[in-house]
Parts: C-alpha cells; sequence; structure tokens
C-alpha cells in the first residue's frame, strides 16, 4: 500500500533523491519489494519540498515512471527538506490528483501510506473529531488519508510537536477501526513518522537524514522501524525511536 519517503540534510536535487538508487523511489512504483497487497503503487505521486520555508508541492494521478517532464524539471530544483509519496489507490477511492499526497497545509507535509478499514462506517467519527479545518483544501480530498491528515493539522495547530500529533491521529484512528497507519510529516526542519502494519527504515549520516517505506539501495546504514513506533528527526537532536 503506497510508498513514502522523507529527507532532511544538505540541499540535493529531487532527481536525486526519486531517481537515485538501485531501488529508487521510481523503481518501488513498478517493483516494490516489501509492499502488502499489491504489484504496483502506479496510480499518482507526489513530492513536496521547502522553499523560503514554504512549502511547495507537484502532484500527479499518472504512473511515476511516465512523466518524463517531471523527471527534467526534478533535476534543476534543490531541496534540504522533501516529503514525497507514491500512490496505490484503495479500491472505492478515485485516482485523482487531490488525492495524490503528500497533503499540505501551514508548513507542514503529511503523507500516510496504509488504509483505513471499514471506512464507510467510522468516516463520520473520524470528521467529528477533526474539528474546524478551514483553509485546508487538502483535508476534504476524496480518499481515507484526508480525516487523518485533518486531524493531524488540528493537534498541530493546537500546539502539539509534529512527532506527537502523528501519534494522537494513530491513537484516535486505532481506536475506531484496524488498518495500516504508517504516516510522515514534516514542518520544513524536522521530520516524523509512525509505523502501524507496514515497513519503514531510516538512514543517518553524512549530516542528513532519510525515512523511507523501502530501502532506497542496498548499502549499509538502512535501520528497520519496530512495528508500532513514532520516529522523530532532526539533524540537531538525530534519530530518536519510541514504541507508540
Amino acid at each position: 500500500m503506497c510508498r513514502h519517503l522523507g529527507y532532511l540534510g544538505p540541499d540535493r536535487t529531487l532527481h536525486s533523491l526519486v531517481y537515485d538508487g538501485e531501488y529508487s523511489l521510481e523503481t518501488q512504483t513498478y517493483a516494490p519489494r516489501m509492499t502488502q497487497g499489491n504489484l504496483l503503487n502506479a496510480d499518482g505521486f507526489g513530492i513536496g519540498w521547502y522553499q523560503d520555508g514554504k512549502p511547495v508541492r507537484f502532484r500527479r494521478a499518472q504512473p511515476l515512471w511516465t512523466d518524463a517532464s517531471f523527471r527534467e524539471i526534478a533535476g534543476a530544483v534543490r531541496a534540504s527538506c522533501a516529503v514525497a509519496a507514491l500512490r496505490s489507490a484503495t479500491v472505492g477511492f478515485p485516482v485523482d490528483e487531490s488525492c495524490a499526497q503528500p497533503f499540505r497545509a501551514g508548513t507542514w507535509l503529511f503523507s500516510h501510506n496504509g488504509k483505513v478499514e471499514d471506512y464507510g462506517a467510522v468516516e463520520a467519527k473520524l470528521r467529528d473529531l477533526t474539528g474546524d479545518v478551514s483553509g485546508v483544501p487538502d483535508a476534504r480530498a476524496p480518499v481515507d488519508s484526508a480525516p487523518l491528515f485533518a486531524l493531524a493539522v488540528r493537534h498541530w495547530r493546537e500546539g502539539r510537536p509534529l512527532g506527537e500529533g502523528l501519534a494522537a491521529v494513530v491513537a484516535a484512528v486505532t481506536a475506531l477501526s484496524p488498518g495500516r497507519y504508517n504516516l510522515l510529516a514534516s514542518d520544513g526542519t524536522s521530520l516524523a513518522a509512525t509505523t502501524w502494519g507496514d515497513s519503514l527504515f531510516v538512514r543517518e549520516g553524512g549530516g542528513e537524514i532519510r525515512i523511507a517505506s523501502e530501502p532506497l539501495d542496498g548499502g549499509p546504514g538502512w535501520t528497520p522501524v519496530p512495528d508500532r513506533s513514532l520516529v522523530t528527526a532532526g539533524l540537531a537532536s538525530g534519530v530518536r525511536i519510541d514504541p507508540l
């Protein structure tokens, strides 16, 4: 179910983040190694990065490998913090650009790798938990990830740190529905992620941090994150992994 990647470190081209490595994000579009329940992640993609402290996005409803224009543009754009995502659409949700992640609000970028089981039965309850999400169009996207994002935004607006906001979302949604809840977020200076039902790896070194659904290459340093964990990461503080 989907794949995602978070990066924090020295400026790199988007091309290097998405296309470099034996098991690059592009490769994970058509040949993922650790995904559950699907063979392709071809129902859209997106990448968000920061320009003058504000998140900028590029999203499409087509497979990443078919977008030659993005490949060219990606070589000309550099970022020190980014979130990229591939989509494998759950049955019942449209293959539409509005559903491609990362979602965006304020300085936050957000991606959900997973699925809310029996979404129709719990959607109203999830929407009630989100409260007022005015000014956040992505919170109304026609996909099960949207209310999770809306709830995260609510927690962040109330002052919770990036990781605590994600942990609170997982606690709330798992009380209503089983599912897979690997979440990833950035605020431009830090990253946070959760594992709940799917794979996640972290690599730290050389002044950079990467958090990815799968290792991007066969090199050393990729550390698997235990299931039901919270990852928080910053260049000054390093990587921390705590149980959820």
